[in-house]
């Protein structure tokens, strides 16, 4: 990369910061949104930030704090304790009622080290956890997949053009069906990265709305519906594959689009 590129990217680096902040008027807003539809570094740097700035918004998240941590606060605590016992032992033998009322006093003076370190220990444990829920990173590629114009790999309604479209792409083959009759018209078909593996990625439409609907194998366990930030979830299993739909619309219309994917899809 020459000089003068580095440059250059050092200004959408600049932009793309004021960009998520709402801080660019409304040319440089444009002028940003047409330089992301194109570069593939400064979008994925968009959604690194997008994600970060989500996650340490939430409240109510919690890291589980290093194991290292653990044993320094133990190790801490075991050495008070027994300092408080040694100099226990070695008063207790000799001291007098009112030395007895004394050493009392002075041991309650320990408790503040233990409540300044139970209040580090804290503000270690409240930290938010590192590794991503899957909710997370469906919401990340979601959002992506728009942000960035990679919509779709293969865009048709044909049914029968995007199934077949997934061979040697993935491991597995996703069923596929146009539901347009039912109002959610097939887009097309995309290859996404989700939890450690590619999977297969079908969009459709609600009135203008995008719905992703991520696809790999997986064990089946409980339906799950869920909301972050605007975005509605729903997760469903059949035939020894997870599926999860991700999108804006709303909680009713996602849930009516699983069960007409389900029976669409039905032995």
């Amino acid at each position: 990369m020459s000089g003068g590129e580095h440059d250059d990217h050092g200004e959408w680096n600049d932009l793309l910061h004021g960009f998520i902040d709402g801080e660019l008027d409304a040319a440089n807003a444009a002028r940003f949104e047409a330089h992301l539809a194109t570069c593939r570094e400064c979008a994925d740097e968009m959604e690194n930030a997008v994600m970060v700035k989500r996650l340490s918004a939430r409240e109510g998240v919690k890291w589980q704090a290093p194991e290292a941590v653990h044993v320094r606060v133990q190790a801490a605590l075991s050495l008070e304790q027994a300092m408080m016992t040694r100099a226990a032992m070695a008063t207790r033998q000799t001291e007098t009622p009112w030395q007895r009322a004394w050493r009392l006093v002075r041991e309650w003076s320990f408790v503040p080290s233990l409540a300044a370190l139970a209040a580090s220990l804290m503000l270690v444990l409240n930290v938010p956890q590192q590794s991503q829920m899957i909710e997370d990173q469906l919401l990340a590629s979601h959002v992506r997949s728009m942000l960035a114009d990679h919509l779709t790999d293969v865009l048709t309604s044909d049914q029968h053009t995007v199934k077949p479209w997934f061979n040697g792409k993935i491991d597995f083959s996703p069923p596929v069906v146009d539901l347009a009759a039912q109002g959610f018209p097939l887009v097309g078909g995309r290859v996404d990265y989700l939890d450690g593996r590619v999977v297969a990625a079908l969009i459709y439409r609600r009135h203008g709305h995008v719905i992703n609907l991520f696809i790999w194998p997986g064990v089946a366990r409980a339906k799950t519906n869920a909301e972050k930030e605007g975005y509605n979830f729903v997760e469903w299993h059949a035939d020894g594959l997870v599926f999860w739909a991700v999108s804006d619309v709303a909680a009713p219309d996602l849930a009516t689009f699983r069960d007409d994917f389900t029976r669409a899809t039905a032995p």
